[in-house]
């Protein structure tokens, strides 16, 4: 089958089309034929090998499969022995190993059908990040109806998402874009838009109940001082810092937290069958549309990490085969 696929660690270049073997799949996987594969700043770190921590996941000194892509979307091929939820020819979307291939296997518990008003390729830019957004939101954040929420990095990846998931539990959304971004960010349901160009959203303002931030570009008092006096700070990024600096900032917030009345929390989003089903009702039931900045070919996959890489696509980024 063809793959993009890296030997070894470095930039995007290292990627090259290839053709290497089907995977093989267990009891308990679905063999995928992949139709797009949704990329994302993990498939980035996937190919760099860093952060370091990433290498636990993919390979300590050099890539195991050495093919990028967490996020898939296509027609089941074959399934495991003990596989009961698909069959092959079923339309899935999910998470799996390697999807910037003809083919992918992928757990059975990390898949489910394909929202029935998608193309698969719009189905491929869902997982990682909509679930990022859900589990901030539902989970680390407790968001309820009527709470003013802010998401910072509202046109991203995992920003698009957290709007309208916001928006579905009733909350007051305000998204902070770029100015290139504010028209679409409000056409997915945001109530306010704030251009971080014209204005610092931690200066003044009415407070908020819930910050979700995907951009880390403020201190964490800045932001504290816009949030109730009971209010959560649900943090989903701290890859700007490498080393020592980087683990200073990942941990700051969970030492602080204790010591204050408003809550400061990280978390870890895992992709699951429950999960992807409810995202699947959400889109089904016209509350929830993918973004997607731009498609690309297999071959473009180094261009579309590239991209990824710049931190300032709208929405997702997606490659085709």
């Amino acid at each position: 089958m063809r793959a993009i696929v890296h030997d070894g660690y470095g930039p995007p270049d290292v990627l090259s089309v290839r053709e290497i073997d089907k995977p093989a799949i267990k009891a308990d996987q679905v063999l995928v034929r992949v139709h797009a594969a949704g990329l994302h700043i993990g498939d980035c770190f996937g190919v760099r090998g860093a952060p370091l921590p990433m290498r636990l996941a993919t390979g300590l000194l050099k890539p195991r499969y050495g093919v990028p892509g967490f996020d898939v979307a296509g027609l089941v091929e074959a399934v495991g022995n003990n596989v009961t939820q698909f069959r092959p020819g079923d339309e899935v979307f999910g998470a799996c190993k390697g999807a910037c291939a003809e083919y992918a296997s992928a757990d059975e518990d990390k898949l489910a059908l394909k929202p029935t008003n998608l193309a698969l390729e719009e189905a491929a830019a869902i997982p990682t990040s909509a679930l990022a957004a859900l589990h901030a939101l539902r989970d680390a954040g407790k968001v309820e109806p009527g709470q003013r929420v802010l998401i910072n990095g509202a046109s991203g990846g995992v920003g698009t998402f957290a709007v309208q998931i916001a928006k579905s539990f009733g909350a007051h959304v305000t998204g902070v874009c770029g100015p290139t971004n504010v028209s679409m960010v409000r056409s997915i349901g945001a109530d306010h838009v704030i251009d971080y160009t014209q204005e610092d959203f931690t200066q003044g303002g009415q407070p908020y109940d819930l910050i979700l931030d995907n951009v880390e570009n403020r201190t964490l008092s800045d932001c504290r001082r816009v949030l109730t006096p009971g209010g959560t700070l649900v943090l989903n990024s701290g890859t700007g810092e490498r080393g020592f600096r980087l683990l200073v900032r990942l941990v700051r917030p969970l030492v602080l937290s204790p010591f204050t009345r408003q809550t400061l929390r990280r978390y870890l989003s895992t992709p699951n069958h429950r999960d992807l089903v409810v995202l699947k009702e959400l889109v089904e039931s016209g509350k929830l549309t993918p973004v997607i900045d731009k498609t690309y070919q297999l071959h473009e996959t180094p261009a579309a990490l590239r991209a990824i890489e710049a931190g300032h696509t709208r929405g997702k980024v997606v490659v085709v085969l």
